[in-house]
């Protein structure tokens, strides 16, 4: 949100300081091709599945979780030692207060005594689920940003068409040109304001999300083998200090976080 309102603070502050108006470029009609054209072309393109992810997807271009990966840390390691101290069935009484549905979900498998195996790969499918819905968000906003500048041209060129009917007056002839191009700006400006800075946020959210349940699930799995949570502690640490790819490489899980705070 605050990336945007600089971007648009920025092209209006430049254009008052050029001797422009802000009403030069507040055209409600343009906004109303753009808009409406950009939709309908992102509709024809893809599925409705894709449109409702890319709706709740919305949340996450304006409001950022900001990923605590020691606070991750520190919750698995409390559940670990008390599961190390009473067993991981002990960890029932726990369930409601965990925060991340994913973590409360693997916990719970946990306690029920589901294969390691099992839990791992169900998991595991779960994350894939995740990012894939994610990343399908992120294509519709793409897709909204290949279109946008189109469309623009389209609103400039009926605005010409509109202009070239009253070729008589020539005081109207300059205005309607100059309104007619607001189309295209409005076109440019939607697509790299906005429609792709949020499909690369968006891509870039899906990834540190699974990195984050890859941690948590990497934590869960470690206490249902037993492992001593001193030494749960110093495993999840490296995979903190190192990146995901190199983990990859290696055969083990990235690393993540489970805490946020919420900033606007």
């Amino acid at each position: 949100m605050a990336g945007l309102v600089v971007a648009l603070g920025g092209i209006a502050g430049g254009l008052v300081l050029e001797g422009g108006r802000i009403s030069d470029v507040a055209q409600i009609t343009a906004a109303i091709i753009v808009l409406a054209g950009t939709l309908g072309a992102v509709m024809i393109t893809s599925p409705m599945s894709a449109l409702l992810d890319a709706a709740k997807g919305l949340k996450d271009v304006f409001i950022e979780e900001k990923i605590e990966p020691s606070a991750a840390i520190e919750e698995i390691i409390a559940y670990a030692t008390k599961a190390r101290k009473s067993s991981i069935v002990s960890l029932e009484d726990d369930l409601e207060g965990v925060g991340d549905d994913f973590l409360r979900k693997a916990l719970s498998l946990a306690v029920d005594g589901v294969d390691l195996r099992q839990l791992r790969e169900m998991m595991e499918m779960e994350i894939v689920q995740k990012e894939h819905h994610q990343e399908r968000a992120a294509k519709v906003f793409e897709s909204a940003g290949g279109y946008a500048p189109t469309i623009g041209i389209i609103g400039a060129v009926l605005g010409l068409i509109q202009v070239m009917k009253h070729l008589e007056n020539i005081d109207e002839v300059g205005r309607g040109i100059a309104v007619a191009f607001v189309a295209t700006v409005y076109g440019v400006a939607a697509s790299n304001l906005f429609f792709l800075p949020a499909a690369n946020k968006l891509k870039s959210r899906a990834k540190q999300d699974s990195t984050a349940r890859e941690l948590l699930l990497e934590g869960v799995c470690s206490m249902v083998e037993g492992m001593n949570p001193k030494l749960i502690r110093v495993k999840l640490e490296a995979f903190v200090e190192h990146p995901a790819e190199e983990h990859k490489k290696t055969g083990t899980a990235p690393a993540g976080a489970h805490a946020a705070s919420v900033n606007g």
